[in-house]
């Protein structure tokens, strides 16, 4: 691999009012490989990156492209460097074709009219250079999330490109959809990019990364070889402290059931029977798209039930609808927090307050606004979301407390049933140690609990039973020895007959 500095930081610095958001870093990338950026929510890693993309300016240090100190004011003056940056909420125009987005700004015309045919087959040719298998004609709001990844990436390739910057690229991704965005990346390493991957799956790194920088509130601790290194090591230094035990021993002692679910039919669930009980804690495991999510909205009466029965702690409250299923004492945590489950532009306080209010502190006619005050900092305070970000709007928060947040507001209603969907998707491994430990304290004070994960190990980790679906049916239910990988991974494919 040739050592040729892409780009390189030199004491590059980004302040606000009171605030140090990057101190001094020195950060270099070379042509050809995978440098990984590692650290903690808040440690400064979106903030490099958004100085390298444009999107803000430093306050002191330098960048420099080959050598040469260059001035990025503009997301174009990045990109007319060969700067490309994939953020996590992509710029695509939903409405618009493929081909439309990918040539944005930049449409072939014959005179002043756009040549949609050569734009279409241009834009076939740049997705199949890529390996990139898809319809330019398709409206991008049809898309899955990867293929409209692909798409944002795509974009990329009008120009010289050189550094390619990827914002938590497989947050949302299946493990298939993972391998062919991996096989990319290393298609594009060998052909001389700089690729700069921000990621909290620590678990990737082996796959793809040459050499890993760890940064840890707003300065760099390191930066190493990733042949070198190992989890653990990479682990203590984003912490500061060494991480032995990520998952806490939680006790199990299951009680009365109070979840019954027979014979459920809803979009993308196809009869499925479940119970849950109070005391312990259920994992949901499957593929994207076997059902576990949809089977839980149905109940949440946040997707139609189609056929079957619900019953709640021996009440029927099937087809209700979500606010009375919340009244009934069950509470879920959806996977999507910016899009369903917090108000972006409001503070920490306002969305926790609006849940109080129709909570635990909205029963009589009249809110207590006094009492509201107290069981927010006594939530707070227990979520350990820090004071001084309280009264900031959720859009300036990192991923991981805005993950507290959300807990924040399901603590609001006295629940007996906790549904936790993806509960750390895009939380870095110290917010989630904090997280499982409020999980297991639930469980432990005789709640009930379901987490639905992707993550495996989350699953496996956390839960006393485990129920596969696949194909919008259960496909297994587990305990004790047989909550393994192996045996969950084979009831992955049992509804299609595929074997591991």
């Amino acid at each position: 691999m040739t050592q040729e500095s892409l780009i390189s930081t030199h004491g590059l610095g980004k302040s606000y009012p009171g605030v140090k958001a990057l101190d001094r870093v020195d950060f270099d990338l070379r042509a050809g490989e995978v440098h990984v950026l590692f650290g903690e929510n808040g440690a400064g890693k979106s903030t490099l990156i958004s100085l390298l993309a444009g999107a803000n300016t430093p306050t002191e240090g330098e960048i420099r492209m080959r050598g040469q100190p260059v001035t990025i004011t503009s997301v174009a003056d990045a990109q007319a460097l060969g700067i490309f940056t994939v953020f996590q909420e992509f710029s695509l125009i939903p409405t618009m074709s493929v081909a439309a987005n990918i040539f944005l700004g930049r449409e072939p015309r014959i005179g002043p009219f756009i040549d949609h045919r050569t734009m279409r087959r241009e834009a076939a040719r740049m997705l199949a250079d890529r390996g990139f298998s898809m319809d330019p004609a398709v409206t991008v709001a049809q898309l899955p999330r990867a293929q409209q990844q692909m798409v944002e990436i795509a974009k990329a390739f009008h120009g010289d490109l050189s550094v390619l910057i990827l914002d938590e690229p497989t947050a949302s991704l299946s493990d298939r959809e993972v391998d062919n965005l991996f096989e990319f990346i290393l298609r594009m390493k060998e052909a001389g990019l700089g690729i700069i991957y921000i990621s909290h799956r620590i678990n990737e790194f082996a796959r793809i990364a040459d050499r890993v920088t760890v940064l840890r509130d707003g300065a760099k601790i390191d930066t190493v070889e990733m042949a070198e290194t190992s989890e653990a090591k990479l682990i203590e230094m984003m912490a500061g402290r060494a991480i032995t035990d990520i998952y806490p021993e939680i006790a199990h002692n299951p009680g009365e059931t109070v979840l019954e679910v027979e014979n459920l039919h809803a979009w993308g669930v196809h009869g499925v029977d479940l119970e849950v009980r109070r005391g312990e804690i259920l994992g949901m495991a499957g593929l994207v798209g076997a059902g576990k999510s949809r089977l839980f909205r149905a109940i949440m009466g946040i997707n139609a039930i189609e056929g079957g029965q619900v019953r709640f702690m021996g009440c029927d409250i099937t087809g209700q609808s979500t606010r009375r299923v919340i009244e009934a004492g069950l509470i879920y945590l959806t996977s999507d927090r910016k899009h369903e489950g917090l108000s972006l532009a409001a503070p920490a306080t306002e969305n926790v307050a609006i849940d109080l209010m129709m909570g635990t502190c909205g029963k009589g006619p009249i809110v207590q606004r006094t009492k509201v005050r107290r069981e927010m900092a006594r939530i707070f305070d227990h979520v350990e979301f820090p004071e001084r970000y309280r009264a900031r709007a959720i859009a300036q928060l990192s991923g991981g407390n805005q993950q507290k947040v959300l807990f924040a507001k399901s603590f609001c209603h006295g629940s007996e049933l906790y549904i936790f969907d993806e509960p750390t998707v895009g939380v870095d491994m110290g917010t989630r140690a904090a997280l499982y430990r409020l999980i297991g304290e639930l469980a432990e004070a005789g709640k009930a609990v379901v987490v639905i994960s992707s993550d495996l190990p989350e699953v496996m980790n956390l839960s006393h039973r485990v129920v596969v679906m696949a194909g919008g049916v259960v496909s297994a239910e587990l305990e004790g020895q047989g909550i393994n990988e192996s045996d969950i991974l084979q009831h992955f494919f049992k509804e299609t007959g595929a074997t591991t």
